[in-house]
């Protein structure tokens, strides 16, 4: 077979080579280590544990929504739980889920490269994440956080609620995004393999590329906006507290200039994985490489100059609104391309229906639901009447969770067998992407006619005529809970009984498949060399030659 590389030794030479896996044994040597594998699955491991703490903390929510009034808990604890849901989730789990844990595992080996330019740093990227997440765990211990995952000033200044500990957390977990950040760029920038020129990088690596230049650049402004709100909590400073001297909607202002390219921080290596499924399961190079490696660092620019469209309630002027209303369509455009790309490689090709395909398809139905909703939230009028209900609610999930959190799977499905060595049950993955779709449509899409009925969001109890639509909402959150064991067990059975994975079980053609499965340590016998795209797949050699030159 036609082949990307070509290297003087491959993965079936006859050489005996230690996995990463195997190579030093013992928790010390984990620990400790400064291979990018290992660090990504330890990202892994620790960003699917926050998932399940966060997991459970909505499945509570939803429980105690099941019925008007009290069903579990009183409206206190009710308050924690959704903030403690939706803090786990986005700055444990959706911020660093693609790039710290599959983006450090196939990263350097998609370049051609032994690991990443800075290992050490990596590492210590892992322990201020560690950090963090146990600033978290200390919130839930010193007395929960009620303050939804927001940190809204001037309530967060007023709170009895340990608000420091939760937003200090998330002030070490900035420097963990800053270092992977730093070390990507670097890393793509010096460290590719001979021959792999900017027009030869494979699509996930543009994604993750456009993902550290926004957590480099944005993540400093939130890292100062939490240190402001502590040292007004703790010296009584009069920065967002209007009793203090202080200014609110500085607060939105400072925060949302962050939030809102730290959605792309999210979204984006999501982008990255559907482009390589897209390519690699339809056996089709894909349409338009430029326009979409192009539009990951167009999404990353607009994105820091849209974030007042979550103000548009907040006071700011007339000219301001329609200004941020239409940067929030512009930023539409490029998103747009991708969808239609990834469509136009699929239309032609010879679709396999493996698992990562099926959560292809079910990303593609999500997002563009939650991509679709965000043009409605970006008109002024539309934003003005849903602000603060459940239809914010819907979008939101549609895009992080039908978005970042359905590639995430895939991608995990897709680069399983590589990291690890073992193939999975394909019925059971299947059945997984199939529980997962329908539980959250039936969760999520409920939720859209609540908003539009007029439902706030964040609220303990409801009115009887939203009683029927919330049990709809709850049993659907059960079905996807159902989905999500299956993945689970999917890959426990896979590391106890799956059939062992050979070099390239998807006929990919990006570095990462010409290595061993798992990789040895320092991921290639001898280094690569790029002789052609990452997806000239040889039945349209002449096509794409053509095409290119």
């Amino acid at each position: 077979m036609a082949s990307i590389a070509e290297t003087h030794t491959g993965p079936h030479d006859g050489g005996h080579h230690e996995s990463y896996l195997t190579a030093k044994r013992g928790i010390a040597s984990w620990l400790t280590t400064v291979d990018h594998k290992r660090i990504g699955v330890m990202y892994l491991a620790s960003i699917l544990f926050f998932f399940f703490v966060g997991g459970v903390a909505a499945l509570l929510v939803r429980t105690e929504l099941l019925n008007p009034g009290k069903d579990l808990v009183e409206h206190a604890v009710y308050n924690q739980l959704f903030t403690l849901h939706g803090a786990i989730m986005v700055f444990l789990f959706i911020v660093p889920s693609i790039p710290a844990s599959l983006g450090n595992i196939v990263l350097p080996l998609m370049l051609g490269a032994k690991d990443v330019a800075f290992p050490k740093m990596n590492l210590a990227s892992y322990y201020f994440y560690v950090v963090g997440a146990i600033l978290f765990i200390l919130t839930i211990v010193l007395g929960g956080l009620d303050t939804g995952w927001t940190f809204y000033a001037p309530y967060s200044t007023t709170t009895s609620t340990s608000v420091i500990s939760a937003t200090f957390g998330a002030f070490v977990l900035g420097f963990s995004s800053i270092f992977t950040g730093i070390n990507f760029l670097v890393t793509i920038h010096k460290m590719r393999a001979p021959g792999m020129t900017w027009d030869r990088m494979p699509l996930m690596v543009w994604a993750l590329y456009a993902t550290s230049l926004i957590q480099v650049l944005a993540t400093p402004v939130i890292a100062i906006t939490l240190l402001l709100l502590i040292c007004e909590r703790t010296f009584g400073i009069g920065i967002f507290d209007p009793a203090l001297g202080g200014d609110p909607v500085l607060f939105q202002h400072f925060f949302w200039f962050y939030s809102h390219p730290v959605v792309y921080v999210m979204i984006l290596p999501g982008f990255g994985v559907i482009s390589e499924l897209v390519t690699v399961h339809s056996r089709k190079g894909i349409f338009g490489y430029m326009a979409i490696a192009i539009s990951s660092v167009a999404i990353a620019f607009i994105g820091f100059l849209v974030w007042g469209h979550h103000m548009f309630v907040a006071g700011e002027s007339s000219l301001a609104a329609t200004v941020f209303s239409f940067l929030t369509f512009a930023v539409a455009v490029p998103t747009a391309i991708k969808v239609f790309s990834w469509i136009a490689t699929m239309y032609g090709g010879s679709i396999r229906y493996t698992t990562p395909m099926y959560y292809v398809f079910v990303f593609l139905f999500l997002f563009s639901i939650g991509g679709l909703t965000g043009l409605f939230l970006g008109a002024l009028a539309v934003d003005v009447q849903m602000h603060d209900t459940y239809f914010v609610v819907a979008h939101f999930h549609y895009v992080m969770m039908g978005g970042t959190f359905i590639a995430f799977l895939g991608g995990l499905f897709h680069w399983w067998p590589k990291f690890t060595g073992k193939m999975y049950d394909e019925r059971l993955g299947k059945l997984s992407a199939v529980l997962v779709f329908i539980g959250f449509n039936v969760t999520f899409f409920t939720q859209f006619v609540l908003g539009s009925r007029g439902m706030p969001r964040r609220y303990y109890t409801y009115q009887p005529q939203f009683h029927t639509l919330h049990e709809i909402s709850t049993i659907g959150s059960y079905i996807l809970t159902a989905g999500l064991l299956v993945a689970l067990v999917t890959f426990i059975k896979s590391l106890k009984s799956g059939e062992k994975a050979t070099a390239n079980p998807w006929n990919g053609m990006t570095l990462e498949w010409h290595t061993e499965s798992p990789p040895i340590e320092h991921n290639f016998a001898e280094q690569p060399i790029c002789r052609r795209g990452p997806y000239d797949f040889p039945e349209i050699d002449e096509s794409a030659a053509g095409a290119r030159h």
